[in-house]
């Protein structure tokens, strides 16, 4: 085991040491769950910042319940650590008693903390000690957070104790969600070093609603894609019936009960349509009946959950990708699904609504870009599939303007490495290295 730092004569101020050796860096990812078969952008992110040469390592708080996963989690390197979550006061304790013993000044530290604390779980507590002393141990020199949630408040719980740094990228429900404590919020974005905020219209929000005190320490870093997995191919003219595609967890914020009834609208006015919607969730039984409450069973297919591999291939049989986000009564909002950008890149013409960043991608030029009121969504929906299915309409043009897009704004590789810049670290490029490997 390595050596100790000698304890410091103020505990409660100075910065424990670890074991790193000098100028060495090793960033952990702390997420709630993992893997997440909803969040590809976090197994993309870490592949790019791998391909960089970066040392990284996963920890996560919660076992994940998901049935399949995508075949790129097998690419990623990184080790992963999940925590076992403590039920039972004697189990705690003594975590608390090895804390007291391995990380220096836990107890003044820790006290500083009651005002965070208190607003916590007590096993979430527990978890976030652990967090630190694993952090320590395993050599950790910076911390980065995907979600301003549960993973978010043991690092910064974990964070306090050890003098760790650490980042927080975050995203929509984190922020948007009714459930959302304002006090929590500002108080784990307040004590990070960087606040990353994935859209502009996210960053405006940090700054004028959550806690304009951040000032300097919120930056843009858009989620990336993997570019190469998503090769561009000029679209064809439209079929008939047209070919819709929308892609997403079957919750109210992605707004596919408009879509349903677009596509009744458009069935009654007598144009050909074939819809297929991917994803599961909540609402899959009441869009079931939807659809079969409206006659659209030959015209409407809800397929389940589609792997990566497969979304390429729905893409490739796709005319369009629709995304009629909406804010949901919850106040819960898309950020920006990655879904909109492996179509752009693609060269699948896309009609999506503004909700939050998503106008920062999809707008006229690049695509279609519907009001999110959803008064008369379903109207103003039939009508933008109308358009496209016209074969004057220029979609050669707007699909070459949306991977430039991608291609500037959006490339896993050069938002990683922002990243990785934001927290200090020196990129050594090894994608080609490690293409070798595999």
């Amino acid at each position: 085991m390595p050596a100790e730092s000698q304890t410091p004569t103020d505990p409660s101020t100075a910065t424990p040491t670890t074991a790193t050796p000098a100028g060495a860096r090793r960033v952990a990812y702390v997420v709630k769950v993992y893997p997440r078969f909803s969040e590809t952008f976090v197994v993309t992110e870490i592949l790019a910042r791998e391909a960089a040469g970066e040392d990284l390592a996963v920890y996560a708080l919660r076992p994940t319940t998901d049935a399949r996963f995508h075949p790129q989690l097998a690419q990623v390197r990184a080790p992963v650590t999940h925590l076992p979550r403590h039920h039972r006061l004697t189990t705690e304790w003594e975590l608390f008693a090895r804390a007291e013993r391995e990380l220096p000044g836990f107890g003044a530290r820790l006290g500083a903390l009651m005002p965070v604390l208190a607003r916590l779980d007590p096993g979430d507590v527990a978890q976030a000690v652990d967090l630190a002393l694993r952090l320590r141990r395993d050599g950790i020199t910076h911390v980065h957070v995907h979600f301003a949630n549960l993973a978010a408040r043991c690092a910064a719980v974990a964070s306090a104790l050890t003098g760790i740094p650490y980042t927080v990228t975050t995203h929509a429900k984190d922020l948007f969600h009714e459930d959302v404590d304002p006090v929590l919020l500002r108080e784990v974005l307040g004590r990070a070093q960087h606040v990353v905020a994935i859209s502009d219209f996210n960053r405006r929000f940090l700054l004028s609603e959550v806690d304009p005190g951040l000032g300097g320490s919120v930056r843009l870093v858009r989620n990336g894609l993997e570019l190469d997995r998503f090769p561009y191919r000029a679209p064809a003219a439209p079929r008939t019936p047209l070919r819709v595609l929308a892609v997403g967890r079957l919750v109210e914020k992605k707004g596919f009960a408009h879509l349903v009834r677009a596509a009744g609208l458009l069935h009654e006015q007598g144009m050909a349509l074939h819809a297929r919607i991917v994803g599961d969730g909540d609402l899959a039984d009441p869009l079931a009946e939807q659809v079969s409450r409206l006659g659209l069973s030959g015209q409407v297919e809800l397929l389940g959950p589609r792997s990566q591999a497969e979304l390429v291939e729905e893409l490739a049989w796709a005319d369009v990708l629709v995304a009629p986000c909406v804010v949901g009564a919850d106040g819960n909002a898309d950020g920006l699904p990655t879904v909109l950008l492996e179509a752009m890149a693609s060269g699948v013409p896309c009609v999506a609504t503004d909700v939050t960043g998503i106008p920062e991608a999809v707008h006229p030029g690049t695509g279609i870009l519907l009001s999110q009121d959803p008064t008369d969504l379903a109207e103003r929906l039939a009508d933008a599939l109308r358009e496209v299915a016209d074969p004057a309409w220029p979609r050669v043009e707007v699909a070459r303007a949306a991977r430039a897009a991608v291609e500037r704004d959006f490339d896993a590789a050069v938002q990683s490495r922002r990243l990785a810049e934001l927290e200090g670290a020196p990129v050594v490029d090894r994608s080609r290295e490690l293409e070798a490997v595999r």
